[in-house]
């Protein structure tokens, strides 16, 4: 590949921040949308226009679909964790009062939450900074979410909701690094969000009313996670990775909590206490004394 020059390398070299800070507003999104939608049926809608507008992205691009009954198991496996369980979670979250900055933080101990299980399945040997990085971590969270249960806005129902998106979202990586083959990423975000539509639509239509009201922030909300969110920010990636920067956006991905944060208290007034910043920094830290050892943070759907 040849190397971009100039001007081309100044649009790559932004691309990655680009990248973070839309990644960043999928939390922000969510608290704007949960105060007039309920969580999944908000997603439904979201899911069903996503799937529209990927097959005619793929059918104007005439790529192929993926072929074969395992390849559609697989994707839809994945789909449904890393779509319907990951973002079912952080937004029914969200609807049940947490912050968007916390709900953040909390998914984005994934890596660490990865580098546990791959040293307890001796496929990785975690070294010693590591496991000193998961345990500051884990007490960077504690103090965020701790702090928070003293508030009052962190409940036994949110914190649940929030480590179900956690653990959705770190099995289906494990899932689809372990069983997805490559295959174009139009045709396959395609399959795997309409797997979580088939998921979520029951679900929703057994536990929530459906009326939305469908005001200017609806309307926003479902166009940026659409437009946005998935097909931008799913077609940024794309960029990025054909273009040699994946490492670089992996290592800025742990802006994105405290980017949220920031988000939602300049748009929300959310608070954000210095006791709040000392836990995100410790979770920063710990997940950097991670990444020391050669592991890398893999990229949520958002």
């Amino acid at each position: 590949m040849t190397p971009p020059v100039g001007d081309d390398r100044a649009l790559v070299g932004a691309m990655p921040w680009v990248f973070v800070l839309i990644w960043s507003t999928g939390f922000v999104v969510a608290r704007l949308a949960m105060p007039h939608a309920p969580p999944l049926t908000f997603l439904c809608w979201r899911y069903a226009c996503s799937v529209l507008a990927f097959a005619l992205w793929a059918r104007m691009s005439g790529v192929a679909w993926p072929v074969g009954r395992s390849a559609w198991l697989h994707l839809s496996v994945s789909g449904v964790l890393m779509h319907a369980g990951y973002l079912g979670g952080v937004w029914s979250a969200v609807k049940a009062g947490i912050p968007a900055g916390t709900v953040a933080l909390i998914v984005g101990l994934q890596p660490l939450l990865t580098a546990a299980w791959v040293s307890w399945r001796g496929t990785h040997r975690v070294a010693p900074v590591q496991w000193a990085g998961l345990l500051l971590g884990l007490f960077g969270l504690g103090l965020v979410v701790w702090h928070k249960f003293a508030l009052g806005v962190v409940t036994g129902t949110n914190l649940a909701l929030s480590l179900l998106a956690l653990a959705s979202i770190t099995v289906g990586t494990l899932y689809q690094k372990r069983h997805v083959a490559p295959c174009d990423a139009r045709t396959a975000n395609g399959v795997q969000i309409g797997a979580a539509l088939l998921v979520s639509l029951p679900l929703a239509l057994v536990l929530e009313d459906p009326t939305i009201d469908w005001g200017a922030e609806v309307a926003l909300a479902l166009a940026w996670s659409v437009l946005a969110l998935t097909l931008g920010g799913s077609s940024l990636l794309m960029i990025l990775i054909q273009r040699g920067a994946a490492t670089q956006v992996t290592s800025l991905l742990y802006l994105v909590p405290p980017c949220t944060a920031v988000l939602a208290w300049w748009l929300f007034d959310e608070p954000l206490t210095m006791v709040s910043l000392a836990g995100m920094a410790l979770c920063a830290l710990g997940v950097a004394l991670v990444l020391r050892g050669g592991m890398r943070p893999s990229i949520a759907a958002r």
